[in-house]
């Protein structure tokens, strides 16, 4: 069984400023995010016997710079007591402060093989300015998902936020985690975990003698992970992560320390509850499709999208993009089961229709 929790150690509030102990020698830090959305997303400090290794970075940004340094002084550490940051994927609000870190102090960053992928194509990317950001392959997923509109949208999106996205550090890591490492501590073995789906080189921590799962997005104690949101996707990020989730549901149970949301007692217990949502979503998904609905985006608009039970025109732009590509990874592991069958239509987009 995963320890308790510390008594009155962790706030109510989960996003409430602060170095808040997880364990022995683990603090959760959360840091806001320059963005609509999430409203914060949670570090983790532990000291070694050579400063401070981290898991996961924030984004880089001023704010974040500032609640990361006066959580840090509230251990007595500094930034430049930082001297490794380990970083789940290669998402912005993980992996640009852990560049900045490393820009400023020599910092050394670690990250999964897997998102070599999409952090070369970010390089790439950002050297062509607003132009090359505006070559998001969610946008032509979105073509082919039968959603010109919603592309058209989530271009204007783009364009508005190309400085922000562009301006932020990026580049390769200093090493690259493999399946099966361990990052060693004075007090705190981390077993690599592969945990793809989320992004194709997600990682997770675990550290087996104190019960500890440093879950990063993989598993998130209140919401869904997106599927596949990256510069270079893999073909069925909804395989990859149901394979994922079973994966560390079959290990013994742990805290679940999330990237996003309050640390709570049992990885077994949200996991169980990610793969009954996501059987749920697939049998609605072919209800929907045998009712009459043929594109990802007209399956997408017949669903319902948060606990709130929204419409997808309720949702924001950016939600929206994401609702829509998360139903194309449920209809094309339909797909793959041959429960649904595809033929390409106008303009290229796919048409799903029920097997024979």
């Amino acid at each position: 069984m995963p320890p308790p929790l510390p008594p009155n150690e962790q706030p109510d509030d989960w996003t409430e400023p602060g170095a808040h102990p997880v364990t022995a020698g683990v603090y959760r830090v959360p840091l806001p995010l320059p963005q609509d959305g999430l409203r914060a997303v949670n570090v983790y400090v532990m000291p070694d016997i050579d400063g401070l290794v981290v898991v996961d970075s924030g984004w880089a940004a001023p704010s974040t710079e500032s609640a990361l340094t006066t959580a840090l002084g509230t251990l007595g550490y500094r930034l430049d007591d930082v001297s490794r940051v380990v970083v789940t994927h290669a998402h912005h609000d993980h992996y640009t402060q852990a560049i900045a870190l490393r820009t400023r102090f020599g910092t050394k960053v670690s990250i999964g093989w897997g998102e070599r992928h999409s952090i070369h194509a970010g390089e790439e990317v950002y050297a062509g300015g607003e132009a090359g950001v505006l070559t998001r392959p969610q946008l032509a997923m979105l073509l082919r998902c039968g959603a010109p509109d919603l592309a058209a949208r989530y271009a204007q999106y783009l364009a508005r936020e190309t400085t922000e996205a562009r301006d932020a550090p990026w580049g390769p890591p200093d090493s690259w985690l493999d399946d099966g490492d361990v990052v060693g501590l004075a007090d705190h073995k981390l077993d690599v975990l592969a945990t793809p789906g989320h992004t194709r080189g997600h990682v997770v921590l675990r550290d087996n003698a104190n019960a500890l799962l440093f879950a990063g997005d993989h598993v998130l104690p209140h919401i869904t992970p997106s599927l596949g949101f990256e510069w270079v996707p893999e073909p069925s990020p909804l395989r990859s992560f149901l394979q994922s989730l079973r994966l560390v549901g079959d290990l013994p149970d742990t805290l679940l320390l999330p990237a996003h949301g309050p640390v709570t007692t049992s990885v077994h217990r949200r996991v169980e509850e990610l793969l009954a949502h996501h059987e749920a979503r697939l049998d609605a998904v072919v209800r929907h499709v045998r009712e009459g609905a043929g594109t990802a985006f007209q399956v997408a608009s017949a669903m319902r999208w948060t606990r709130r039970e929204r419409r997808l025109d309720e949702l924001d732009t950016t939600s929206q993009m994401l609702a829509v590509l998360e139903i194309e990874a449920h209809l094309n592991l339909l797909v793959e089961h041959d429960q649904l069958a595809t033929a390409t239509g106008e303009d290229g987009v796919v048409l799903y229709a029920p097997r024979r």
